[in-house]
């Protein structure tokens, strides 16, 4: 049975302690899930029911009674 090798608080400093990059990568993510949310909001555009919603939608908001 293999066993964890320990790790002193110095060696886990030097493996955990840089954190640069860091900002990049959470704003790639980020970036990333808005491009998902993106383009699930296209497929839900897309669909004819959603279409006559928003069509309906803004036709009764222009129209004059």
């Amino acid at each position: 049975m293999d066993t964890i090798p320990t790790v002193s608080r110095r060696r886990a400093a030097e493996l955990f302690g840089d954190d640069s990059g860091a900002a990049t990568a959470e704003y790639a993510i980020t970036t990333m899930a808005a491009v998902a949310f993106a383009g699930l909001l296209v497929v839900i555009m897309r669909s004819d029911e959603v279409r006559g919603i928003l069509t309906d939608l803004v036709r009764r908001a222009l129209t004059v009674s």
